[in-house]
């Protein structure tokens, strides 16, 4: 019997490889899940159009989400899927703002639905190559949504392939912005700007509520929870939530998993794709190493003012408010990688933000911060790990992590480069650049982390091979961002379950 330990995105991904070879498989994670009284709330509001909801059905429904603990992320008014920080890192660590999750689906509950593999440039250098994720990528499609169509992005990204996709409609003011980059893509292209459409893991029959950051009523936005019924459809498949691992000891015929209840499971194999963090907890505990140092990308906000007239109020539906737009920028000046931007338009996220940071200081200024954030579209800014921070982590006495940050010297040059060149790339779309406003955000805030245990072709101690396991061990394979040897500037869910799926796919 195979045993995967977590139930996030690489989970599902290795488990549905595995069972396609006709592996017996346990996937076993702490199975948190939507309280029934917030389960009830969302039903509610989705056995009725968005054209039906009252005022107080909306206000209703957003206001947990913007009274969010500063660092969690908070969907359908509940914090099942995320961690607190004082459950993760011990007294004393440096601030790190990702989190752990023992919710079944992961972090999956939480994210932005945003989806790119990585691009061949930025793995070079890797023991693996893009090439060797392209039949991965497809078999990931076959039960993964991807919302999207063919544009300028499908010569940067040809797999997965675009053509017969049908894309979310963007909000107004996107597709105002979508057709000013079209005519403006020769002064993009010499800016090395490439534009496009952005494709999110997303099923069809989007009702356009303008909801996706408080939690879709209808559940559209893929989850790695949807995937846990299709895999119990398999009669090798069975799934124990409650089951957290403390530590596991490899052995020559297998490997035991020891969970915090006591209880010993014996397994053929274990996969672990328990989250960044929480591997890396699991690996400390077990004393496979005794160090591990988290690399992150680094990323932050550029607001943009769009200096066009609307024709409607972006406020006022229909409209979707994940990300709108992917801009990647080639500029070897700024980074010898790829540097991504998901662009966003209208959001409550943006009023609130505006009304509690400036408002409050000059009375009566609301209305007139309300009226500006009609025009606000954002860029969410991502930098490679090479010019990101690390954390190095070590297991407290207490069985959390002690995190130590190692700040790099070429983050904020890099940030503040890449800003002024999107700005002045967008500003040909009919954009200005608020950069006085740019904030780069704090470690660990990107969700975009990993490579603790990097795969190599011949790897030593603190390394893991192509099929992810550590260093000195023969059954343990590492499958969530744990193993990839760097952490380029686009997205990093779709790649990593692409590699967890290869990883499945030719474990012995």
């Amino acid at each position: 019997m195979d045993v995967v330990i977590g139930s996030g995105p690489a989970g599902v991904s290795v488990a549905t490889a595995l069972l396609a070879r006709g592996r017996k498989v346990l996937m076993i994670d702490g199975g948190k899940r939507l309280e029934a009284d917030r389960a009830t709330a969302r039903d509610r509001l989705s056995a009725n159009e968005p054209a039906r909801w009252s005022a107080a059905d909306r206000t209703g429904w957003q206001a947990p989400q913007f009274a969010t603990p500063p660092g969690q992320v908070r969907r359908f008014g509940s914090d099942f899927a995320m961690e607190p920080a004082a459950a993760t890192f011990a007294d004393g660590s440096d601030p790190f703002l990702l989190r752990a999750s023992f919710a079944e689906g992961g972090l999956s509950n939480l994210w932005g639905s945003a989806l790119l593999p990585h691009r061949a440039t930025d793995m070079a250098g890797w023991p693996i190559e893009a090439e060797d994720l392209a039949p991965h990528y497809r078999a990931i499609s076959a039960f993964l949504p991807i919302a999207g169509r063919v544009d300028d992005l499908q010569h940067l990204f040809p797999v997965p392939e675009m053509a017969g996709r049908a894309a979310l409609p963007p909000s107004a003011q996107a597709e105002r912005l979508l057709d000013r980059l079209a005519q403006a893509q020769n002064r993009l292209a010499a800016a090395g700007i490439t534009a496009g459409q952005a494709r999110q893991a997303v099923a069809t029959g989007c009702r356009l509520c303008g909801q996706c950051l408080h939690g879709c009523p209808w559940r559209l936005i893929w989850s790695a929870t949807t995937e846990i019924d299709r895999l119990r459809r398999n009669a090798n498949f069975s799934y124990r939530p409650g089951a957290i691992v403390h530590a596991l000891q490899d052995r020559a015929d297998g490997i035991d998993l020891r969970l915090l209840s006591g209880e010993v499971l014996a397994a053929d194999r274990a996969f672990l794709g328990a989250g960044v963090l929480e591997s890396a907890r699991i690996l400390l505990a077990s004393n496979i190493v005794s160090g591990l140092s988290l690399r992150d990308s680094a990323h932050g906000f550029l607001p943009f003012l769009h200096r066009w007239s609307a024709p409607r109020r972006p406020d006022r539906g229909p409209f979707h408010t994940l990300p709108q737009i992917f801009a990647e920028l080639d500029a070897p000046t700024i980074s010898p990688f790829s540097v991504h931007a998901q662009i966003y338009s209208w959001n409550e996220f943006f009023e609130h933000d505006l009304v509690q940071t400036y408002a409050r200081r000059l009375p009566g200024s609301a209305p007139f911060f309300r009226a500006l954030a009609r025009r606000l579209i954002v860029a969410q800014i991502f930098l490679h790990s090479d010019q990101s921070a690390r954390a190095d982590l070590t297991l407290a006495t207490d069985g959390r992590l002690m995190v130590r940050l190692r700040d790099n010297p070429a983050t904020r040059p890099a940030f503040d480069a890449a800003a002024r060149a999107y700005g002045r790339g967008l500003g040909a779309a009919g954009l200005t650049a608020l950069m006085p406003a740019r904030r780069l955000n704090p470690a660990g805030s990107s969700f975009h982390a990993g490579a603790t245990l990097p795969m190599a072709r011949t790897p030593g101690p603190g390394q893991s091979d192509t099929l992810g396991r550590p260093h000195g061990l023969a059954h343990l394979h590492l499958v969530d961002a744990s193993c990839l040897p760097a952490i380029p500037a686009t997205t990093i869910t779709l790649s990593v379950m692409a590699n967890a799926h290869r990883i499945g796919s030719r474990a012995p």
